[in-house]
């Protein structure tokens, strides 16, 4: 039995037209081509998505946390303000106001001589040792 071609088909088949029983070449380029296209698309729109979190964490900013989080909302939400407000946060800087804040505390700390061996002590801490020994000195009667 010989495969013969149809008396209606043209005399010379073009190249991507693949024969009874063979492999169809041109499929198997094409679809090696659509995941190659659509993982290299998806890299893309990740690499795009995740630049205000880039930007922030580059920069040590210190609302990474907040453009982190919008940069999520709008992944699952897909509202691209939430991008868009994370990127001009990423882009802003926020100024620092609790180390001078710190700093001049720490400062009038040593003014007033007042040690501090642990870091950990807050000033809460402090106010309530300081009455309670105000406290048991009243307690004590006077000679």
């Amino acid at each position: 039995m010989t495969a013969s071609l149809n008396p209606a088909a043209l005399d010379h088949l073009p190249v991507f037209i693949s024969g009874p029983g063979e492999t169809d070449v041109l499929m198997v380029i094409m679809a090696v081509f659509l995941i190659a296209t659509v993982l290299v698309a998806g890299t893309l729109f990740l690499r795009l998505h995740t630049m205000p979190e880039r930007i922030a964490h580059r920069g040590r900013k210190l609302q990474f946390e907040i453009v982190a989080v919008l940069g999520l909302l709008a992944l699952f939400t897909h509202i691209h303000v939430f991008w868009v407000i994370g990127l001009l946060l990423a882009l802003i800087d926020i100024p620092d106001f609790g180390s001078p804040l710190r700093r001049m505390a720490e400062a009038l700390d040593k003014i007033a001589g007042i040690e501090r061996s642990d870091a950990a002590l807050t000033q809460s801490e402090e106010i309530a040792d300081d009455l309670h020994a105000a406290h048991a000195s009243k307690e004590q009667p006077h000679v």
